[in-house]
C-alpha cells in the first residue's frame, strides 16, 4: 500500500492560466514563491484556508485543484 497524500494540479493550472509564475501566484494567495514551489513539488500539504484562496485564485472548485490518493513517490504527481 503506498502512502497517502494530498496532490496537484499547480503547476498545470499555472501554465494554463496565461503561464502564471509562481512569484504572481504566491503574490495572489499571500505566500512565499518558496510555499509554492513546495506544494507543486509535493513536499507541503496546505492548510486549508490556503488550498481554498489557491482555487480562488484560479477560479475554479477545491477538487479540481487539490486531490488525495495513494502514491508510491511523489512523481506520480
Amino acid at each position: 500500500m503506498g502512502k497517502k497524500l494530498v496532490g496537484n494540479h499547480i503547476r498545470k493550472l499555472r501554465f494554463n492560466h496565461n503561464e502564471m509564475t509562481q512569484q504572481q501566484l504566491a503574490d495572489k494567495v499571500g505566500v512565499t514563491r518558496q510555499t509554492i514551489v513546495a506544494l507543486e513539488r509535493g513536499n507541503y500539504s496546505p492548510s486549508l484556508e490556503l488550498a481554498f484562496r489557491i482555487a480562488l485564485a484560479f477560479n475554479l472548485p477545491l477538487e479540481e485543484v487539490f486531490f488525495y490518493g495513494e502514491s508510491i513517490n511523489s512523481k506520480n504527481l
